[in-house]
């Protein structure tokens, strides 16, 4: 049981306050047209169609894309959901 404990964990992403603040400040300077994507929930851990156009944020590790007026962060190397901001 343990091991599906850290398996599970070893997944979360953490993103620092001060990293939240970057991606925050930086969407906000580059508004990108929100998508539609029809039978994709916005959740973490989901992985976006490699259809769908991922933006870099400088200094930092993941992408961003707007689905549905939802940023929505990405880790570009599985293409999981690894936060949802509303």
């Amino acid at each position: 049981m343990l091991v599906g404990v850290s398996a599970a964990a070893a997944q979360d992403v953490v993103i620092q306050p001060e990293q939240d603040t970057v991606i925050r400040e930086y969407v906000k300077k580059k508004p990108m047209a929100s998508i539609s994507l029809l039978g994709v929930e916005l959740n973490i851990g989901t992985a976006l169609p490699d259809t769908v156009e991922l933006y870099e944020v400088p200094d930092v590790q993941y992408r961003y894309v707007v689905v549905d007026g939802r940023t929505v962060l990405v880790d570009p190397s599985t293409r999981k959901i690894v936060k949802v901001y509303d």
